[in-house]
């Protein structure tokens, strides 16, 4: 088919998680991971943010069952946003992830009264923690950048304390295609308990690029 616009509207978008009245609450370009509980998500209850509760106690970002999922598209993208985790609770973890079988995700997990910003590579098909920063600090900007050029499948995770300066952090994700998780790979918000239900994490936006700026 010729490239026409009209075909296809609206298969990726940035959102600021701003509503007005009679807008829908998540346009169709985001989908949820699995079936959401949708008494663990707003877009309301703080104006401006999408916030993600805990329900349950889960093992893994597999397992999870609220994660906000946009697709990725080549040959480049990135996707970034900004996450408060002032009432995140001990054992939570929330960030952006790529997700896939063999997924990669960069968040802050809680333990005790410290924050970490923690970076997790699964190209091994096992998740590994590939680096991990304490964190002083209640808000935090995290990226993902893909790079599909010639099959080149790698992405590479950046954090920012100020939105301005982007560090890298973990390892190179080597991107593979797996039966299990047949949709590709998938930009995803998540917020996940591994030992008390309860927090929430505020995402204030979620902005996505046909631009990398470090993967090569």
């Amino acid at each position: 088919m010729p490239a026409n616009k009209s075909l296809i509207p609206g298969i990726v978008a940035s959102d600021e998680f701003t509503r007005k009245k009679m807008e829908p609450a998540l346009p169709l370009v985001w989908q949820w991971n699995h079936n959401p509980d949708n008494n663990l998500w707003s877009v309301t209850e703080r104006k401006g943010f999408l916030r993600l509760k805990t329900g349950r106690i889960d093992s893994s970002f597999l397992l999870a069952r609220n994660s906000l999922t946009q697709r990725t598209i080549g040959p480049v993208c990135s996707g970034i946003t900004s996450l408060d985790v002032s009432k995140m609770k001990d054992g939570d973890f929330a960030g952006l992830g790529l997700l896939q079988k063999q997924f990669g995700l960069l968040g802050v997990t809680i333990n005790g009264n410290s924050k970490a910003i923690v970076m997790v590579n699964a190209s091994t098909g096992k998740p590994v923690e590939a680096a991990s920063i304490p964190l002083n600090q209640s808000t935090v900007f995290l990226k993902a950048e893909c790079n599909f050029t010639d099959k080149k499948d790698l992405a590479g995770f950046f954090y920012s304390l100020d939105g301005k300066t982007w560090l890298p952090i973990g390892t190179p994700l080597k991107m593979a295609y797996t039966i299990p998780q047949f949709i590709g790979y998938r930009f995803a918000l998540f917020n996940y308990a591994t030992k008390n239900t309860g927090g929430f994490a505020d995402f204030d936006y979620f902005r996505i690029t046909e631009t990398i700026s470090a993967v090569k």
